[in-house]
């Protein structure tokens, strides 16, 4: 069992994804994870009201710009959760990805699966619940199309 999150770190993981992602109240975003939900209400409170969670979205359309994924579980759940938003972000979408795990190794495999995935790592961010990546793709459709 996880100890609570204070209100103040979880505003911090979530100003720091809206920053790095660039999201703006006019981006369509899909958030997955865990703490999915406490990410979701906190966007909505600020907002951005074409959020949706990855148990909302039922339809994979490539529709959304921004993926925000907060997993505080194993990082095997971070891949499955990058896995299962995938089909739902365009080709030159923003991800922000919060990694809690203190394990070594897991920073570098999340990155490896976010490069397989057509991402590129922009930025990595600590703050007080572990580290905020960031990455973009430009163009994965182009990618997708000629595989």
């Amino acid at each position: 069992m996880h100890p609570p999150h204070s209100v103040s770190s979880r505003e911090q993981v979530v100003d720091t994804m809206i920053g790095l992602t660039r999201l703006s109240s006019l981006h369509r975003a899909i958030v997955a994870g865990s703490d999915s939900l406490e990410i979701y209400l906190a966007l909505r409170r600020r907002g951005f009201f074409g959020v949706v969670t990855a148990a909302t979205c039922r339809t994979p359309r490539r529709q959304h710009a921004v993926g925000l994924i907060a997993d505080r579980n194993s990082p095997a759940e971070i891949e499955a959760a990058l896995a299962g938003i995938s089909p739902f972000l365009s080709a030159n979408a923003a991800i922000a990805v919060l990694i809690e795990s203190r394990e070594s190794g897991v920073c570098l495999k999340i990155r490896t699966r976010l490069e397989q995935m057509g991402f590129r790592i922009e930025a990595g961010v600590r703050c007080q619940q572990g580290l905020v990546l960031s990455a973009y793709r430009q163009g994965f459709a182009q990618l997708e199309n000629a595989a």
